[in-house]
């Protein structure tokens, strides 16, 4: 459980063990180094340590200002992994007679590097989590509102640990563009406080403040087990869980059909839609509410006009040129965010609000969270 602790007594056990590592695998190698070299050797084993002391900094900050709740230890091991990885090969290319300009040239390019290792965890950390956008997707449709089209505000992954400040703005966010309607596609709450009670009663105060006046449609995601759907949304008034059903919306110039389907796995969740669609009146307008973009095959085929998702969370980690480093889903990089069209469907995969759980760092880069205003009919 998250608590607003001191930020000098979160050094954990783990930590420690790291920083003992470390600082035997820097004296090892120092040893190692031939005399005329030992004063540049100081000064990039200073560095080294600095450099471990400034991460755990950062990390163990977060929770102190309310940012985020993540393990320090785990999210420690994997950065100074990444600076140990850069820094080895280069620090052998020094143990070799007679030494080589090019080895120094490199060593000094890697302080640069670890430099710039600094500057992706403040932006990581602090800077981007919090640089919520709104995504507008202008959707062709028959027009369901006289003179205008059909506002839907997408909300994905929220992963709440704590009210901070990026749910405050989706709240802020949500009054402000006054949507007719709004959808949440699921994972409420972070996989690491799933069974915390502050966690499910901050995520179900956050769900209670949202409004729209054609109404809130929500599905469950991966991480939202039985017991957590209940506990979030049992007695809320203001929403509606769709649970594997067809929800006809009739509005002023015809009528919405939302599907919502429940999130199990692929296979079986694609038998539900199927059936579901089969239900349908021809020639009706259909929008399916799915957490992950994995049954896209069977909505395409079925005539589904537009299809919400969300999970990939854009990859938290995208690289420039290439995009997303990871995206947890069977197609791969193949629907990794953004506007798909896939035959009749128009498919969105939202980046989300929130961050992965577990012992990974809550990290976003070049990956800002997003809000996403489908304009229905325009």
């Amino acid at each position: 459980m998250p608590e607003t602790a001191s930020f000098l007594t979160v050094f954990t056990a783990l930590d420690l063990f790291l920083a003992i590592v470390i600082g035997f695998f820097l004296v090892r190698l120092g040893r190692r180094v031939r005399p005329e070299l030992r004063t540049f050797w100081r000064f990039f084993a200073l560095s080294a340590l600095f450099c471990f002391l400034a991460d755990w900094a950062l990390l163990a900050a977060l929770p102190y200002f309310q940012l985020s709740y993540g393990p320090v230890g785990s999210s420690l091991l994997l950065i100074s992994g990444l600076r140990l990885l850069f820094f080895t090969p280069a620090f052998y290319l020094l143990l070799r007679r007679p030494v080589r300009r090019n080895a120094i040239v490199l060593l000094v390019m890697l302080v640069f590097l670890q430099a710039g290792i600094f500057a992706f965890e403040v932006d990581g950390f602090y800077i981007e989590p919090f640089r919520l956008g709104v995504t507008e997707l202008p959707v062709h449709a028959p027009a369901f509102l006289p003179g205008r089209p059909l506002r839907i505000l997408q909300i994905s992954d929220l992963h709440v640990e704590r009210i901070t400040q990026r749910e405050r703005a989706v709240l802020a966010q949500a009054e402000a563009l006054r949507p007719d309607i709004i959808v949440l596609t699921g994972d409420y709450v972070n996989s690491s406080y799933t069974r915390d009670p502050v966690t499910l009663q901050e995520t179900r105060q956050i769900l209670s403040q949202l409004h729209a006046p054609f109404g809130i449609y929500a599905v469950n995601g991966n991480v939202d087990t039985p017991a957590v759907m209940s506990a979030l949304f049992d007695g809320l008034a203001n929403i509606r869980v769709l649970n594997n059903e067809v929800f006809p919306l009739k509005l002023p110039s015809g009528t919405l059909y939302f599907i919502g389907v429940s999130m199990t796995s692929s296979t079986p969740d694609e038998k539900v839609l199927r059936a579901l669609i089969s239900e349908l009146p021809p020639d009706t307008y259909r929008v399916l509410l799915y957490h992950t973009h994995e049954i896209i095959g069977a909505s395409s085929s079925g005539d589904v006009n537009l299809y919400l998702s969300g999970h990939t969370h854009g990859g938290q980690i995208r690289l420039p040129l290439y995009g997303a480093i990871f995206t947890d889903s069977y197609y791969g990089k193949k629907y990794e965010m953004g506007e798909y069209t896939v035959g009749p469907t128009t498919l969105y995969v939202s980046r989300g609000i929130g961050m992965a759980g577990g012992f990974m760092p809550r990290v976003r880069f070049l990956c800002p969270p997003e809000l996403v205003l489908v304009e229905l009919g325009k």
